[in-house]
């Protein structure tokens, strides 16, 4: 009986996380795929509502993946695997079994296995997405980025590090094919062998990949500041073309934009021989993703014209102030 209730409490608390990580955000978007198809008068009227079905199974692939990246990257491994099964579930039902678009949501609950120190579960899943892409013949760039990226993870957790360093620099390859050596979804392969570097004591190999990593999201903010104020003066709304235009961050880019510039802000702070024109740097490009971030929350939420002046007027002075090259000094950062 004991071990019964012990199993009983397991799943109440299995089924708390599960509601409170995902199923809470996605219960009303179920609804459409719980009910039963009607009868349609002709084929045309049945494959139209197959294909909507099959659109409202896609959005919710997307919104779980990226629930799921979200809380990885805010470090909330336990909430992250919930959303990230249900992305599985709903890309086995669109796709088959054996697809190479299960690979994504593979690698979201190999990572946050890897979190939770499940180092044996997340060598179930890697094992599982490499058998994927090994098997299929138009596996893109992307995918093939972050499966390396998460080998890297999974070696680094290991201590293994000369595999983690082949892993990431595969990433970094296959991610510089998809999006280019200067793109943000880069800069996650770069971060990751910096702290490789850290790690290892090779402090000049990790200031130059740090300060790489920092100077694409400045460039990257930046250019999206423009692309604002252009939008602004053109009475454009953007928030209804962020996708069209992919110009702007989801939740989990955001999240992710923290983690890693925190993590290279504390690295910075933290060093013996302090460089503050690189601290000063890691913090205005914080300051400008966090400035973004309230815009695009005053928009979105219809706030008063003056509150949105206030944060525009603090995005201009962030970034049109004036910026000196970092020299490099010996002895990190």
């Amino acid at each position: 009986m004991e071990m019964a209730g012990g199993k009983v409490a397991h799943d109440v608390v299995h089924q708390k996380t599960d509601w409170n990580s995902i199923h809470e955000k996605i219960c009303q978007l179920l609804i459409p795929l719980r009910t039963t198809m009607p009868f349609y008068n002709s084929e045309e009227e049945r494959q139209h509502g197959l294909q909507q079905l099959q659109q409202r199974q896609k959005h919710l692939i997307e919104f779980c993946y990226t629930v799921a990246q979200k809380y990885i990257f805010e470090g909330r491994y336990e909430d992250a695997v919930p959303a990230a099964l249900h992305s599985l579930r709903f890309r086995m039902n669109v796709y088959g079994l054996s697809s190479v678009e299960l690979v994504p949501a593979y690698l979201l609950l190999a990572e946050a296995s890897i979190g939770l120190d499940q180092i044996i579960q997340a060598e179930e899943y890697l094992s599982q997405a490499q058998w994927t892409v090994l098997k299929s013949t138009d596996c893109s760039y992307a995918t093939h980025s972050l499966l390396h990226r998460n080998l890297g993870l999974l070696f680094m957790a290991k201590e293994n590090y000369d595999e983690a360093r082949y892993h990431l620099a595969n990433d970094i390859y296959f991610a510089s094919c998809a999006f280019g050596t200067e793109d943000i979804r880069t800069s996650g392969g770069y971060f990751h062998l910096a702290n490789i570097f850290f790690d290892l004591m090779k402090l000049d190999l990790a200031d130059t990949l740090y300060t790489k990593v920092c100077e694409i999201w400045d460039k990257y903010l930046n250019n999206r500041y423009q692309v604002l104020t252009e939008a602004r003066v053109q009475q454009i709304d953007l928030l209804g073309k962020q996708f069209e235009t992919d110009t702007g961050l989801d939740e989990a880019q955001e999240a992710e934009a923290i983690r890693i510039l925190t993590s290279i802000l504390n690295i910075r702070e933290s060093t013996s021989s302090r460089a503050p024109q690189k601290i000063v740097f890691v913090l205005r490009i914080l300051a400008q993703e966090y400035a973004m971030r309230a815009f695009n929350i005053a928009q979105e939420k219809q706030l008063g014209a003056h509150e949105q002046n206030l944060i525009e007027q603090l995005l201009s002075i962030i970034s049109t102030e004036e910026t000196y090259p970092i020299p490099y000094e010996a002895g990190f950062p």
